[in-house]
């Protein structure tokens, strides 16, 4: 056990070095090359900040990630590279999509990219990671669905992808908030795939946390005026996106072992992106009933809701981030000390997330009048 502790850290301490060195150095490229992010009526923040921060994410993950392995065959330990070969199908799958998605977000930076054009190459994105085998062939009970036929569970998982892309995508427009959401997800993640046995994957999970963490601290911390604030952009958000889509439908499709016992871990896989994906469908809808096109981008958001109450971006973005992790250990008692189904669970937190919006919302009314 303390081999894979060791190992992980590892890869968490390097990513965590890499990332916190390679940002800075975007950081004076952008400045140089006047690759900002520029406000508009839209946008909350002030002054040109560089968009370009998720640069460093796919790379330093994966070299990270590679370099454990090789130093481990070096060494003479052959755990971690067999524990990475007996995934090897689904890793270089979630290689080769990251790839293509960290090119399309980096374009979509620099130059812009219809949003049609991104929803095709996450729908490719989608099918390289179901043919590497991550996708759900159980349902784990919800609506009445357990198994079912791999011809159902393929365009679904692939519908689920692209929506857990998009809902990191959507929710990164406050400085730490996509980074925060993301950042417990994956120590959850890590940490259920760790217990599990699954180290390939609970490295995985570290690894992003690891990049994550010098983002974070440049995004919410940095200084425009200084030039040490960072956005990270589509490349950033899209990448993020995808990693967790990928550990989050992993998780889902684990059963608890013998020995170990982490509760639902179809509860750990989705409860840490409810606010993300409940905001979509709830901002999408609104949209529609406006008859607005639901992919033009507003300011209906949960973070916008929370700044329109008078709350600060720091004071929103910890808020959100702290509920998150308020509903998250709920789910878990809930499943846990109260055995409630999945499908109870999720009424709950769809009842709790409407309520919410409904109060905010007459909150917002109230002091507009005020």
């Amino acid at each position: 056990m303390s081999y894979w502790f060791w190992n992980i850290g590892a890869v968490f301490c390097l990513c965590v070095f890499s990332a916190g060195i390679l940002i800075p150095q975007i950081l004076l490229i952008a400045f140089r090359k006047k690759l900002f992010d520029v406000p508009d009526a839209r946008k909350i923040h002030k002054g040109a900040v560089p968009r370009l921060g998720g640069i460093a994410f796919m790379p330093v993950i994966f070299f990270s990630y590679a370099l454990a392995i090789v130093s481990n065959l070096l060494l003479g330990y052959e755990a971690l590279p067999q524990a990475a070969l007996s995934e090897d199908l689904l890793l270089l799958s979630v290689l080769c999509a990251l790839q293509l998605l960290y090119l399309v977000g980096m374009a979509d930076d620099l130059i812009g990219i219809k949003y049609r054009a991104k929803f095709v190459v996450q729908i490719v994105c989608a099918a390289l990671l179901i043919a590497g085998g991550d996708y759900f062939g159980n349902l784990d009970g919800i609506l009445g669905i357990y198994e079912w036929p791999l011809w159902i569970a393929w365009p679904f998982t692939a519908v689920v992808i692209v929506f857990l892309i998009n809902a990191i995508n959507l929710i990164d427009g406050i400085d730490g908030l996509a980074s925060g959401l993301s950042s417990i997800a994956c120590i959850i993640y890590g940490v259920a795939f760790y217990s599990t046995g699954d180290y390939a994957f609970a490295m995985l999970a570290f690894a992003t946390l690891g990049v994550l963490v010098p983002f974070f601290y440049y995004n919410v911390f940095g200084n425009a005026e200084k030039h040490s604030k960072i956005f990270m952009g589509d490349t950033g958000s899209l990448t993020v996106g995808l990693l967790l889509s990928v550990l989050g439908i992993k998780l889902f499709s684990l059963e608890p072992t013998d020995t170990v016992d982490i509760g639902s871990p179809a509860v750990l896989a989705f409860s840490p992106l409810i606010i993300p994906c409940f905001d979509v469908v709830r901002v999408y809808l609104h949209r529609i009933r406006n008859k607005k096109n639901p992919f033009n981008p507003d300011k209906n958001h949960i973070h916008h809701k929370l700044l329109a109450m008078g709350m600060n971006q720091r004071v929103a973005m910890i808020t959100i981030i702290c509920v998150s992790l308020l509903l998250t250990l709920m789910n878990v008692a809930f499943y846990s000390l109260l055995h409630f189904n999945l499908n109870v669970i999720i009424i709950v937190d769809v009842f709790l997330w409407m309520m919410a919006n409904i109060a905010i919302s007459q909150t917002i009314r109230k002091r507009n009048k005020e």
